[in-house]
């Protein structure tokens, strides 16, 4: 494996009832608070009126954000940058789950930025300072309430790409299992697909010697599929909850890849696709995926072997490696199917025309792919295969 440094300073405050911890962590930071949100969900499910009746307990004067799309916009972020500067915001705090708290990660970079935030984004400006931002997690998915990366649209542009710096470390991350109850079904597969996604970059990597981290990885795997089904019949399952919400951070907090690197293009796909689209991103990487996995056969064929073998059951005998490799590719995608994922782009309504625009943007910053290097030409076979 290669070697390397680990360091997550985020406090995970993990737990029923949790929600309460704001009492102890925002006097730390300040009094100044702006809290972040999406479309309204939290005021119907009552988590909102326990944020606000927590931070009116130990005196906070708030200040509010609301309207964060599911794919994070600039423009909402240069919103919430200006709230910080005209109010002198002394910390941020998310509240919802993962565009909102990439949105919240971005306000709080680029509050302390002379330029526009963009620079930063785009790698234009390196991030010097922060103002701290909090988490109140509301969805199991991204894995954003502990690690120090944000996906951001810039929709004039049809650009959406990520980021991100130490400095963005979210302080703390409270976690209760509790406010994910009303999460509806059709947005807990898409965390169930998200978190499973960001397992698998991980997954294939190109280190020879990485076995621990393999088996982490299928930990995380299982006990995410064995989760998912029972989760789904029973949405207000204390346990499930707990287990996936759990999942969905150890999936992307770092710890599945110390001293590997992942391959993350089936992302930077997602990512240009739902640029120009607009789609839930946890949909289209449904789509990818299984096809990624197919346009990397000859590359990845012992890993997508061990996968099939390890995770999903494939009895080998008397079948070739890329047979193997190929059914287990299938039974992932039955998986996701008979939960509820979309399959193809014909689903969103995407077709062939959208193709050469997708893969320009997917080739923007030149070719990528941690474990396979993807050019226009694999891009373009991809979203072929997705159609």
């Amino acid at each position: 494996m290669k070697s390397f440094s680990y360091h997550n300073p985020t406090k995970l405050i993990f737990g029923k009832g949790q929600t309460k911890a704001l009492q102890d962590q925002i006097p730390q930071y300040g009094q100044r608070v702006l809290v972040v949100y999406g479309g309204g969900s939290i005021k119907n499910n009552g988590i909102y009126d326990q944020v606000i009746e927590n931070l009116r307990a130990v005196n906070a004067e708030v200040y509010e954000l609301s309207g964060v799309q599911p794919n994070p916009r600039l423009e909402t972020v240069r919103k919430g940058i200006d709230i910080c500067k005209k109010e002198n915001i002394d910390i941020v705090l998310a509240v919802g789950g993962g565009s909102v708290i990439d949105c919240s990660k971005s306000i709080a970079g680029g509050a302390t930025y002379d330029g526009d935030v963009w620079d930063l984004i785009t790698k234009k400006a390196v991030l010097e300072d922060a103002l701290p931002l909090g988490t109140v997690l509301t969805l199991a998915a991204t894995g954003s309430e502990m690690n120090s990366g944000a996906v951001i649209t810039n929709w004039e542009t049809h650009e959406k790409y990520g980021w991100g710096s130490p400095l963005l470390f979210p302080r703390f991350s409270i976690l209760d299992p509790e406010n994910t109850f009303t999460v509806p079904k059709d947005q807990t597969v898409n965390g169930i697909v998200d978190m499973m996604t960001h397992v698998l970059e991980q997954y294939y990597h190109n280190e020879p010697n990485a076995p621990l981290q393999d088996r982490m990885c299928e930990a995380v795997l299982m006990t995410v599929m064995e989760t998912a089904p029972k989760l789904l019949k029973e949405l207000n399952n204390y346990d499930y909850r707990e287990t996936i919400l759990y999942s969905g951070t150890i999936a992307l907090n770092g710890m599945l890849q110390m001293g590997t690197k992942g391959d993350w293009g089936s992302h930077n796909i997602e990512h240009a696709i739902s640029a120009v689209h607009d789609i839930p991103h946890a949909g289209g990487l449904a789509i990818i995926f299984p096809n990624w996995l197919k346009v990397t056969m000859d590359k990845g064929l012992d890993k997508s072997k061990q996968l099939a073998v390890r995770i999903f059951g494939v009895d080998p005998e008397g079948k070739s490696d890329r047979d193997i490799a190929m059914e287990g590719i299938e039974r992932l995608r039955q998986f996701w199917t008979k939960i509820g994922a979309p399959e193809t782009l014909g689903d969103y309504h995407i077709g062939k025309k959208s193709i050469d625009t997708i893969s320009e943007k997917a080739m923007a910053r030149g070719s990528f792919g941690g474990f396979y290097s993807m050019e226009k030409e694999d891009v373009t076979k991809l979203l072929t295969m997705c159609l």
